[in-house]
């Protein structure tokens, strides 16, 4: 069954810190180019970051940069968001997927990130 299959997620106090991963079930990750995405409660899924196949080019929305870093380890098939330094407002259920529209997977579950003291 091909598909993505994200984990590592919890309930964090406001300042810390969690590393989200994203591995490939039925096929290898290296051709594509994939992006975290999240989707907050009464809000659209919107992206996050995104990193290249080879892992050279990274991009992250304004309000995550200096404090998220993705990354991806080919050899293990697996994709990485550490995040760091975390607010009340990244509280949202993160998604990994290609940052292709025409190449993406269904949608998985995704992994729960609430931030609250």
């Amino acid at each position: 069954q091909l598909q993505l299959v994200e984990s590592g997620g919890g309930l964090v106090q406001p300042g810390g810190s969690l590393r989200l991963s994203c591995a490939a079930s039925g096929f290898t990750l290296d051709a594509y180019g994939i992006g975290w995405f999240r989707q907050a409660p009464g809000k659209e899924r919107g992206g996050v970051s995104c990193i290249s196949s080879s892992g050279g080019t990274t991009n992250y929305v304004d309000s995550v940069k200096g404090r998220f870093t993705i990354s991806r380890d080919n050899a293990k098939n697996t994709v990485y968001l550490q995040m760091n330094s975390l607010r009340p407002e990244d509280t949202a259920v993160y998604y990994c997927n290609m940052v292709v529209t025409q190449s993406r997977r269904p949608w998985g579950q995704g992994t729960q990130v609430t931030v609250s003291s």
